[in-house]
């Protein structure tokens, strides 16, 4: 079915390789990144999901009693 509407586009090809250029750019980009990255920031990344630090969960709502006193 898709076969049939892409025969029918004229440069139909031009398409698949300007997206395989974006690709490879993209992931050359990436790995380029990765190299000079300080890696610190990479280690913190790393630990980020396994910190305890409420301030850091989204999806929690800490609310303050204005009853309490600390």
């Amino acid at each position: 079915m898709f076969k049939d509407y892409l025969q029918s586009i004229e440069g139909v090809e031009v398409y698949a390789i300007i997206s395989m250029i974006i690709f490879i750019t993209f992931f050359i980009g990436i790995l380029i990144w990765l190299f000079k990255v300080d890696k610190q920031y990479i280690k913190k990344m790393r630990e980020l999901p396994l910190e305890k630090d409420s301030s850091m969960n989204f999806g929690e709502v800490h609310y303050k009693n204005p009853d309490k006193k600390n």
